[in-house]
């Protein structure tokens, strides 16, 4: 969203949202020492990051919201600044101010969402003129997630989560409940003991959770907990620690009772309490 300011000509304020994945398969390792995997992504606007995006003399970086231990230089939004304002000259400085509202940790995405929207940012403020395809391949080298959240919509991901494929997947009216305990999941816990999969693809199953839920029983009693509300559905995103579950408000079994106690229960937990509509395109 573009927006007048009153020191600049225009400024840019986005909503870098964040995924879930609907199964996940590791595939192999690679040589590089990352992993290829095979993963649905589905973007969840209603969870989200805020990025304001301002031309200026000189650059800056300004964050709120969620700590993250981290030094401003290594976070993937000014990667992604430095990076495109060394290719592209048309690049000017530009102050940045950001509030953290997706937890780190979580198998969610959210800094490379981060990344990705800061790129959309920059080839719209200084007119790139860059498609989607080349934007993908720009924020590719920052993160594994990243080129998702360029499309943003449902995915079938291959790689290393960076070979896309756009899927017709209709959830419109389904009610999703996402839960994080407070405890997070390192990628490198996540992967130890991790042994390629040599199944083909179910949607229904994270090769994840076998290794996460014997070190993190709360993740798995989450997922259990959803699934006795009525969920219809419930996996572990990503790598963890966020748990949600997917409900139909006719199903058998589903009732705003059962859904009210969970939340009370986890009430410290709850991330997002939505309902699907149309994918943004």
């Amino acid at each position: 969203m573009l927006k007048k300011s009153s020191t600049f000509a225009v400024d840019m304020i986005l909503y870098p949202n964040c995924k879930i994945n609907l199964g996940l398969r590791v595939v192999r390792k690679r040589p590089d020492g990352y992993h290829d995997l095979e993963t649905i992504f589905v973007p969840i606007y209603g969870l989200h990051d805020e990025l304001e995006v301002l031309p200026a003399s000189s650059f800056s970086f300004e964050q709120e919201g969620i700590a993250v231990d981290c030094k401003p230089e290594n976070n993937l939004i000014v990667k992604c600044y430095r990076q495109m304002a060394g290719k592209y000259q048309q690049i000017g400085a530009v102050k940045v101010r950001f509030k953290k509202n997706i937890p780190f940790g979580a198998g969610l995405g959210g800094g490379s969402s981060d990344a990705a929207h800061m790129a959309i940012a920059l080839n719209e403020l200084f007119g790139l003129g860059l498609s989607k395809e080349q934007l993908a391949a720009e924020v590719a080298s920052l993160g594994a997630d990243c080129a998702f959240f360029i499309y943003n919509v449902p995915c079938f991901a291959e790689g290393i989560g960076d070979i896309l494929t756009p899927i017709d997947l209709d959830l419109r009216g389904v009610r999703i409940v996402m839960i994080k305990p407070e405890e997070g999941v390192s990628t490198k816990e996540a992967y130890s003991g991790m042994k390629p999969n040599p199944n083909p693809f179910d949607r229904k199953t994270n090769d994840f959770e076998a290794t996460v839920f014997p070190l993190h029983p709360i993740i798995g009693e989450i997922k259990k907990r959803l699934l006795d509300a009525g969920a219809y559905y419930a996996s572990m995103s990503g790598s963890g620690s966020t748990v949600f579950g997917l409900f139909k408000h006719d199903a058998e079994g589903c009732t705003d009772a059962h859904l009210a106690a969970l939340k009370q229960e986890f009430a410290s937990m709850v991330l997002l309490d939505d309902t699907f509509g149309e994918w943004k395109s």
